[in-house]
């Protein structure tokens, strides 16, 4: 099994870009040193919270202040970017990373974004969107001479050389393109049927184990429509993850600092607020009230934390009440304040937690 990161990014309103994206860069270097395989990097727009609106200019920067590990927007919402323009963006950057570039890929759920580009998330337009997206953009890396391609949303041509000089030329670095990551959110997401289906990386949130387990169904599901089976190494599961010397330290740092702020006055909010039915797959039993759902809840029965003993056991039991993933992702927060523990958090789960774990192959 693997690590990685997934870095919304978020920060609390009050922190400032500029001091938020070095922070970011400084924990990418960090993670690089200690051997984390993977970084993906949000993309969002109305969200004060996490606010990065080009996870490919923090990319780039980051591949000048780390050596091994491989990088990918987690993800590129389609239904807001042109895919002729995002499709160059990625393969020229594929090129500044020479084979550490993911590209990650999604629909949005972010109903502040859906208004702002006016995209109709309620019935699934920004699904389709995505889908056709994604189908020019493969179809312009395929470089197979000039074509015209009329979809439902977008126009694009690619044109035969104008005066002798002017033609499509820029194809990705990796060939034939950059592996492709998917990430989606509602249980048993139809996005990860199709991401079954292309055998693309799965990007996962792991919260209770019946809707996580969804999330597998759709994923063969989909690799049976496509007459394959789907490999549980693809598949990534995200979860906050807090590493201390103690289970009461561990417990202390999360409830006491950013973590237990980001989901009381961020994330809880929004899903009590717009999305009722997603909060239902936080609970370890169904009838749990909204209202009883708070970070110590979550403390209780979300959050992997703990000594690296007991992060250890808690993995695996997650590990195995799922039937085995490839990579765990861990969702990075803010910690300016509390730098020194969240260091070593991360520290501790590379050196102490991930050798315990060294015997999990789920293929």
């Amino acid at each position: 099994m693997k690590l990685g990161v997934f870095m919304m990014p978020s920060h609390p309103p009050e922190r400032g870009v500029y001091a938020s994206h070095n922070q970011d860069l400084d924990h990418l270097e960090l993670i690089d040193k200690l051997g984390y395989d993977e970084a993906w990097i949000g993309e969002h727009f109305l969200v004060p919270w996490e606010p990065i609106p080009a996870p490919d200019i923090m990319i780039a920067q980051a591949l000048m202040r780390t050596k091994q590990i491989k990088l990918g927007a987690g993800v590129h919402n389609l239904p807001y970017h042109h895919p002729a323009e995002l499709a160059h963006r990625i393969a020229y950057l594929d090129h500044l990373a020479q084979g550490r570039l993911y590209f990650g890929v999604g629909a949005s759920g972010t109903v502040s974004d859906w208004v702002l580009f006016n995209v109709d998330g309620h019935s699934g337009e920004n699904r389709k969107m995505s889908q056709e997206s994604l189908d020019i953009i493969l179809k312009i890396w395929e470089n197979k001479g000039p074509f015209d391609y009329k979809g439902e949303y977008w126009h694009v041509t690619i044109p035969d050389t104008m005066y002798g000089v002017l033609k499509f030329w820029l194809t990705p670095y990796q060939k034939p393109h950059p592996p492709i990551g998917v990430a989606a959110a509602s249980y048993k997401s139809p996005t990860m049927t199709f991401v079954g289906e292309k055998g693309y990386i799965a990007l996962c949130l792991a919260f209770n184990v019946d809707y996580t387990r969804s999330q597998w169904e759709a994923l063969e599901e989909g690799a049976k429509k496509a007459g394959t089976t789907y490999p549980r190494s693809k598949w990534r599961l995200v979860r906050n993850v807090i590493v201390a010397d103690t289970d009461q330290e561990a417990r202390d740092l999360a409830l006491n600092g950013m973590t237990a702020r980001f989901f009381r006055e961020y994330m809880l909010h929004i899903y009590k607020a717009s999305y009722g039915d997603f909060l239902q797959c936080m609970k370890h039993d169904p009838n749990v009230p909204d209202d009883d759902v708070t970070p110590e809840y979550l403390a209780e029965h979300v959050w992997i934390m703990g000594s690296p003993e007991t992060v250890a056991g808690q993995i695996r039991k997650l590990y195995e009440d799922v039937g085995g993933f490839g990579t765990l992702i861990v969702l990075t927060l803010d910690h300016a304040d509390e730098r020194v523990a969240w260091e070593k958090s991360a520290r501790l789960l590379a050196e102490k937690v991930m050798p315990m774990l060294a015997d999990l192959s789920p293929d």
